[in-house]
């Protein structure tokens, strides 16, 4: 079983690429779960999402302790020490930050690492600073657990109701971000 915690603030979409991962998982086949954790929900509050992808039934409800990835989407949060909770030496983590990560200071190897400016892909193309689709571009790159384009029909399902436009627009930045990662991981 993989599992996948994902960080974020409310607003930034953290439930959407629970839901998207998922969804993308199921197309390729796989069995899988998501679901969020938050307070009281608002937007900017920091906010963690849980996914589990096996090929199996996957009958475990419970929070996620020991992530296999993580996803940052908002690089404020890796200032806060229980980010990296439960990452072990395996644990891979895709973060959304200019920064190179040879200049974070994480006690993870750096070939574990990813990072993307994807607050930049959003705002060039969506025109909005909502990353989820992005970073998720960027982790079908540098993991390879779903495919690219499971997260395309993913977001096609997901987004049916909002628009061609939109789903477009979220097709092109999540393509942008997998190209992006190609020589950069």
């Amino acid at each position: 079983m993989v599992q996948i915690r994902i960080h974020g603030r409310g607003g930034q979409g953290v439930v959407t690429a629970a839901e998207l991962i998922a969804i993308a998982a199921f197309i390729d086949g796989k069995q899988a779960q998501a679901f969020p954790f938050f307070g009281v929900e608002r937007t900017g509050a920091p906010i963690e999402s849980y996914v589990r992808i096996d090929n199996k039934p996957i009958k475990t409800r419970e929070q996620i302790y020991q992530p296999d990835i993580l996803i940052v989407l908002d690089p404020t949060l890796l200032s806060n020490s229980s980010l990296l909770r439960g990452a072990g030496p395996k644990t891979k983590i895709i973060i959304n930050t200019a920064k190179d990560k040879f200049s974070l200071k994480l006690k993870l190897p750096k070939a574990n690492i990813c990072t993307i400016d994807a607050t930049k892909i959003a705002l060039d193309i969506l025109r909005k600073n909502i990353v989820n689709t992005v970073i998720l571009g960027a982790m079908a790159k540098f993991i390879g657990l779903i495919s690219l384009d499971s997260l395309k029909k993913a977001i096609k399902e997901k987004f049916s109701d909002k628009g061609e436009e939109l789903i477009a627009k979220n097709i092109k930045a999540a393509e942008e971000a997998y190209q992006q990662i190609a020589g950069a991981s």
